[in-house]
C-alpha cells in the first residue's frame, strides 16, 4: 500500500490457527482484503510482523491489532505504538459467523484443524461443545490410510470414491432405514473393512474419511443446536473449502431434515479473523 493510511480506521485482524494463519483488513467494519497462508508457527511477534508484512500495512497505519488464536496472548500489547487487543475465540468465532451470516442468533460450528461450537446470540457468545475432529483428522487419517495430507488430492480421490465400498450401511445393519434414516445411511464409519478380504480402493478410503469426518461434526452440530434452542446453524473454518465434505455435511442436514439449512457463508475461511478485528473496534469511534 503506497499511500498513507494512518487515520483512515484500518483494522487488521489475525486468527493464529494450527494449520492456517488467517487475516482481514478492515476499513470501518467493510472488508478491505483478506489473505490465509500456512501457519508459519505459533503466536509471536516475529511471527505477528510476518503478517502484517504480507498484508502490507505497517503497524502505524493501523487503528487496532487484533489477534485471536493459538497462544495469542503472549503477544505484546502494542507493536509500534499500535494497540494489539486480544480478543478471545468464542468471541471471535461467534461475531465472525453472525458478521457473514447476516443473523442476530446461531450456533457457530467452526471447522479447522478441530471444531468449536458457539452459542452466538447479539453480543453474547459462548462455547458450547466441540470435537477433536476436524480438519487435522481429515489428513492424518489420510496420511495414514491413503499416503496424503494434500486436501485438494484427499477431495479428487474423495469424489471418485464410494464410501459404502467401506462403510457399513443400515441396509447393511438393519435392511433397511429406521425413522427417518434411509438404508443408505451410515451405520457403522469403516464397518465394511472387517469383512473385506483386500484393503480398499484410495479413492473408498478417501470418500470414506470424508464421509467420518463431515459425519462427526454434522451430527454433534445437529444435536448442540436441538439441545441450545437455535434454529440456525453457520459452519465456519477452512474444511468447508473441501467440496465432498460440504456434499457431506449437506447428506446429514438431509437425514436430520433440517429446515431452514445450515449455511456456509462467503469468506467462511477468515470468520474467526474478521470477528477478532470487528470485536476490537465495535466499542471504539472508529463507528462513529
Amino acid at each position: 500500500m503506497s499511500e498513507d493510511l494512518r487515520g483512515t480506521g484500518l483494522a487488521l485482524g489475525l486468527d493464529f490457527g494450527l494449520s492456517n494463519l488467517d487475516f482481514v483488513l478492515l476499513e470501518g467494519t467493510d472488508v478491505r482484503a483478506s489473505w490465509t497462508l500456512p501457519s508459519p508457527g505459533r503466536a509471536s511477534l516475529e511471527v505477528l510482523r510476518f503478517a502484517l508484512e504480507q498484508a502490507g500495512v505497517k503497524p502505524g497505519e493501523l487503528m487496532y491489532i487484533a489477534t485471536t488464536g493459538g497462544r495469542h496472548r503472549e503477544l505484546p500489547d502494542s507493536v509500534d505504538g499500535t494497540p494489539v487487543r486480544k480478543i478471545g475465540e468464542a468471541e471471535a468465532i461467534g461475531l465472525g459467523g453472525l458478521a457473514l451470516s447476516g443473523l442476530e442468533a446461531a450456533l457457530i460450528v467452526s471447522a479447522g484443524t478441530g471444531t468449536a461450537m458457539i452459542s452466538a446470540k447479539g453480543h453474547s457468545f459462548q462455547h458450547l461443545t466441540g470435537t477433536a475432529v476436524g480438519g487435522g483428522t481429515l489428513q492424518g487419517l489420510s496420511k495414514l490410510l491413503i499416503g496424503t495430507s494434500d486436501p485438494e488430492e484427499i477431495a479428487g480421490l474423495a469424489e471418485q470414491g464410494d464410501p459404502g465400498a467401506v462403510d457399513s450401511t443400515l441396509k447393511d445393519a438393519l435392511g433397511g432405514g429406521i425413522g427417518h434414516l434411509p438404508e443408505s445411511a451410515t451405520a457403522v464409519n469403516f464397518g465394511r473393512v472387517l469383512s473385506l478380504s483386500k484393503k480398499p480402493e484410495r479413492q473408498d478410503l478417501a470418500a470414506a474419511i470424508v464421509q467420518l469426518t463431515a459425519q462427526v461434526i454434522g451430527v454433534i452440530a445437529v444435536n448442540a443446536a436441538h439441545a441450545a434452542g437455535f434454529e440456525r446453524i453457520v459452519v465456519v473454518g477452512h474444511l468447508p473449502d473441501i467440496k465432498p465434505i460440504r456434499d457431506a455435511l449437506d447428506l446429514v442436514w438431509e437425514f436430520y431434515r433440517l429446515d431452514p439449512r445450515p449455511v456456509i457463508p462467503a469468506g467462511a475461511g477468515s470468520a474467526t479473523a474478521l470477528g477478532a478485528a470487528l470485536s476490537a473496534i465495535k466499542n471504539t469511534d472508529i463507528l462513529s
